[in-house]
């Protein structure tokens, strides 16, 4: 392959910009905010109609999926931010704290 570039081609982020159970708002993992995280998966979760599973685990299983395949990539203070959206989206869900 000398001369040509080699693209190079992630499926975990092919997934979180083109999930096929929910739409999710652009750059939704980078604010700042765990609220707006958790509102925005909420929201995205509540309106889709591809989803499988509850709201609530649809939301829950994106924000995990992206925490767990960014890894090691994740500055302490962002994925301290990605947490907090979980326990932010137990609370809009009605669901006890583990």
């Amino acid at each position: 392959m000398a001369g040509r570039e080699r693209k190079v081609r992630k499926w975990s982020a092919e997934v979180t910009t083109n999930s096929d159970a929910l739409d999710l708002e652009k750059n939704v993992f980078e604010k700042d905010d765990p609220a707006e995280i958790a509102r925005s998966l909420e929201k995205s979760a509540e309106r889709s109609k591809r989803r499988k599973a509850t709201p609530f685990r649809s939301a829950m299983s994106m924000l995990t999926f992206y925490i767990n395949r960014a890894g090691k990539n994740l500055s302490s203070s962002r994925k301290n931010k990605l947490e907090a959206a979980k326990t932010e989206l137990r609370r809009i869900f009605g669901r006890k704290e583990r």
